[in-house]
């Protein structure tokens, strides 16, 4: 029987113990024995076990010490688990060797969509994504335009993956329970120009929904109302036109327009 020990609420950690589950990770992560997956949050190694016995290697990091002893014990005689002891926020994920192909994990709820909005760009390697979030934040990534879910994680999400597979997950898998409902997410990369300069764009453009795209930029000091303006006319949408009307290849072209 898994020991489990008390969670930590400021982590978000809820842990995976029903392995009735890992066989829909599998098949949504379309796992290979070559793959190099990258795991955040291992937790008790539930997952970590089952991804190390079907792939190439695993790099799995955590940020609490003190799952380090019953982590290495869960993973023991697993060769190809290269367990790392930090931030994934923090960390040169770049640096790690060999790169990773697919992310696969079961998120910490606090951490999901900075972590999975940076590896878009930051993880070049990344050919496709397996979480395990939020339901709402799991919908959120692949949200239509002019619906209250869509953000600039959608967009920035959108501009560089496809979805390609959902799965609603219940809190009985978990332990504590969480009292929100949660969501396997796959999606695989598609080809794209780098985020670098739309992420700025569209960050300023979210931040205040309900004015207008325009004004929007203006507050947060990215471009002056009139250039905003006048790089909405440029691509054909109206100058009072807020960000949740323009779907994610408009951001690009908006973006380039203000340049």
């Amino acid at each position: 029987m898994t020991v489990v020990p008390q969670s930590k609420k400021r982590l978000g950690q809820h842990f995976l113990v029903d392995e009735n589950i890992l066989g829909v990770i599998g098949r949504l992560a379309a796992l290979e024995q070559e793959d190099v997956v990258l795991e955040v949050g291992p937790g008790l190694g539930v997952l970590t076990r089952y991804l190390a016995d079907r792939v190439a290697v695993v790099h799995a990091i955590e940020l609490d010490r003190s799952l380090e002893d019953p982590l290495r014990s869960a993973l023991e005689g697993r060769d190809n688990v290269r367990l790392l002891l930090g931030d994934a926020l923090v960390l040169d994920l770049s640096l790690l060797s060999p790169q990773p192909t697919k992310l696969v994990a079961n998120l910490p709820y606090n951490i999901a969509t900075p972590l999975v909005a940076e590896s878009l760009d930051g993880l070049p390697s990344l050919q496709r994504w397996c979480v395990m979030v939020q339901r709402e934040v799991a919908e959120r990534f692949f949200a239509a335009p002019r619906t209250k879910a869509y953000g600039a994680v959608s967009v920035l999400v959108q501009l560089r993956a496809r979805k390609v597979g959902f799965h609603a997950v219940p809190p009985t898998v978990f332990k504590p329970r969480p009292r929100v409902e949660s969501a396997l997410v796959a999606f695989e990369r598609i080809e794209g120009s780098s985020l670098d300069s739309v992420r700025p764009v569209v960050n300023a453009a979210f931040a205040h929904r309900r004015k207008t795209l325009a004004n929007s930029l203006a507050l947060v000091g990215l471009a002056s109302r009139a250039d905003a303006e006048q790089a909405l006319a440029s691509i054909g949408k109206p100058l009072g036109a807020r960000a949740e009307e323009l779907v994610p290849q408009d951001f690009v072209a908006f973006a380039n327009a203000l340049r």
